[in-house]
C-alpha cells in the first residue's frame, strides 16, 4: 500500500513538472516571436488628445472626443513605412474613457460625436497592412474610481468584463500591455486587483496573448515578476542594460516630447530618426529587446506631417532583418500573490536600519543585512498559521550567497525544501505544494554578510 501511494504521488509530481515545462516552452516560443518583431508603433490616442494633457480630467464630457477625419489606415501605412511590425492602441487610459463599443459603461466612444468603434477600425487597418495588433489597457481608472481605497468587487468585475470584450470581439491580439497597476503613482497593488485572476483570464481567452505589465521600476531586472515581457519606459528613467539583459524585453519612448498629442506638436521637431535607429532600435534588438515608438494622432485623428516624415526616414535607413538571436531560457513569470509580504519576521542579529523587516517589505531597494559577526546567519517569515505554497523567491540586495538551505515549519517540525544550485541575484525555487506556518533560510556560506532584499513566498497553481 505504501509503495502504491508513493507511486501515485510520484506520478502527480511528474505530471505537474511536465505540464509546467510544456507551458514554459510555449511561453518561451511566444517571447521569442515577440522579440523577433523588433519594432512597433505605440498609439496614444484617447480623450487626453483633446485636452492638451497626458492625464485627462476624469469627468471630461465624451463630447470632447470629436475627430473629423479619423483614419486608422493612415496610421497603419505610416507604421508600414517605418518597417514596423505591429501597433498598440490605448483602448482605455487612466481617466477611464473607452474607445470601443463597450457594454460595461456609458463613458465610451459610442456616446461621443464620433460614434465609431476605434478599436475595431484600428485592428482592421493594421491587419490589412500585415501588421500584428497589441492593445493597451489601464487598470487605474479615475472616472470609475478604480484607485487606491475605492476598489470594490464590482470594479474588478468591470475590469474582467472589459478585458473579455477586448479579447473576444477583435480577433487575435498578440499582446496586452497593462498600465496603472502596482506603480508608485497608481498605488493599486496586485492584491487590490488580483494579478493572477486577470492573468489567467487573459490566457483563458487567448492562450497566445502575452501579458505585459509596465512595472519595471519596482522589480529586479533579473527575473519576470508579474509580466511575460520585461518593460522599460525610458521617459520614467527605466533603462535596459544593453550589455547584461537576459530576458525578453520591451523599451518604449515617444517620438514627440509627450505621449498624447499637444497643440505644439506640428511645429516642434520630433526625435531624430538616425538617433532612434542608432541608440534604440539596433542596440535594443541586439539585447533581446523590442522597441516601441509612440506616435500620437492629432485631434482630427491623423498623424502629423512631421511625424510621418520621420517614420519614412526610419524606413529608408532601417530594415527588419528577421529573427533576432535566440533569447536565453528563463524561469516562468511570478504571477501569484506574495503571502510573505509584510508578514512577521525574525532573523539573526542586524543593525536597526537593516533589520529583518526590510527583507519582506515589498521594496527591492531595501534589505535585511546580517551583522558580519554572525557566522551562520538565518532569516524567517511567520505566516501565523499554516498556508500552502509552491514557490520561494530569494532576491539578494547584493549577490554573495554561496550555500544555503530552505526549510518550512509543519506541525512543529522544520522540514527541508529543495534548494538546488541557484546563481544570480534572484533565485527562484519551485517545488510540489507544501503547507507550513513559517519559512526560513539558513545561510552556510556567503562572500559577504548576507543581504536579503525580498524573501517572497507564493502558492502558484500547477
Amino acid at each position: 500500500m505504501y509503495l502504491k501511494k508513493l507511486s501515485f504521488f510520484a506520478v502527480i509530481l511528474l505530471f505537474s513538472f511536465c505540464t509546467r515545462t510544456s507551458a514554459q516552452s510555449d511561453l518561451h516560443r511566444l517571447q521569442q516571436q515577440f522579440v523577433d518583431l523588433r519594432f512597433g508603433m505605440f498609439i496614444h490616442y484617447n480623450i487626453p488628445t483633446y485636452m492638451d494633457q497626458d492625464w485627462a480630467d476624469p469627468d471630461a464630457s465624451p463630447r470632447l472626443f470629436d475627430p473629423k477625419r479619423l483614419d486608422c489606415r493612415q496610421w497603419a501605412k505610416a507604421a508600414r513605412s517605418a518597417n514596423m511590425s505591429y501597433g498598440c492602441l490605448t483602448t482605455k487610459h487612466h481617466s477611464g474613457f473607452c474607445i470601443w463599443d463597450t457594454k460595461t459603461t456609458d463613458y465610451n466612444v459610442m456616446n461621443s460625436p464620433l460614434k465609431r468603434d476605434v478599436v475595431r477600425e484600428y485592428v482592421n487597418a493594421f491587419r490589412a497592412e500585415g501588421l500584428k495588433t497589441f492593445l493597451y489597457y489601464s487598470i487605474l481608472d479615475t472616472h470609475h474610481k478604480i484607485r487606491p481605497g475605492c476598489i470594490t468587487p464590482q470594479d474588478i468585475d468591470m475590469i474582467k468584463a472589459q478585458l473579455t470584450e477586448l479579447l473576444t470581439n477583435y480577433g487575435e491580439i498578440t499582446a496586452m500591455i497593462i498600465d496603472g497597476w502596482d506603480a508608485p503613482w497608481s498605488r493599486i497593488s496586485y492584491d487590490d486587483v488580483p494579478f493572477e485572476e486577470i492573468y489567467r483570464l487573459i490566457k483563458s481567452l487567448q492562450p497566445n496573448c502575452l501579458v505585459m505589465d509596465l512595472n519595471s521600476a519596482k522589480y529586479p531586472s533579473e527575473a519576470l515578476f508579474y509580466t511575460d515581457i520585461k518593460s522599460y519606459e525610458q521617459g520614467a528613467g527605466q533603462h535596459i542594460s544593453k550589455e547584461h539583459n537576459r530576458l525578453p524585453a520591451l523599451s518604449c519612448l515617444p517620438l514627440n516630447d509627450n505621449w498624447f498629442w499637444k497643440t505644439s506638436f506640428p511645429a516642434t521637431p520630433v526625435k531624430d530618426p538616425a538617433m532612434l535607429i542608432r541608440e534604440d532600435i539596433v542596440p535594443f534588438n541586439d539585447a533581446y529587446c523590442n522597441f516601441i515608438l509612440n506616435v500620437a494622432p492629432n485631434r482630427d485623428g491623423l498623424i502629423d506631417d512631421n511625424a510621418l516624415a520621420a517614420l519614412k526616414e526610419i524606413g529608408k535607413n532601417w530594415k527588419n532583418s528577421g529573427p533576432t538571436s535566440p533569447i536565453p531560457p528563463a524561469d516562468a513569470p511570478i504571477i501569484s500573490a506574495n503571502i510573505a509580504k509584510r508578514a512577521a519576521t525574525d532573523g539573526s542579529w542586524s543593525d536597526d536600519m537593516m533589520i529583518m523587516d526590510f527583507g519582506n517589505d515589498d521594496n527591492f531597494g531595501t534589505s535585511w543585512l546580517s551583522n558580519p559577526e554572525i557566522k551562520k546567519p538565518w532569516y524567517q517569515v511567520n505566516f501565523g498559521k499554516d498556508k500552502p505554497f509552491t514557490t520561494i523567491v530569494l532576491t539578494e540586495g547584493r549577490p554573495g550567497l554561496k550555500k544555503y538551505r530552505l526549510e518550512y515549519l509543519s506541525n512543529g517540525v522544520w522540514k527541508p525544501l529543495p534548494a538546488g544550485e541557484k546563481t544570480g541575484r534572484v533565485k527562484i525555487h519551485r517545488f510540489g505544494r507544501v503547507w507550513g506556518s513559517k519559512v526560513r533560510i539558513l545561510i552556510d556560506a556567503s562572500d559577504e554578510s548576507p543581504a536579503i532584499a525580498e524573501l517572497g513566498v507564493y502558492d502558484e497553481r500547477n
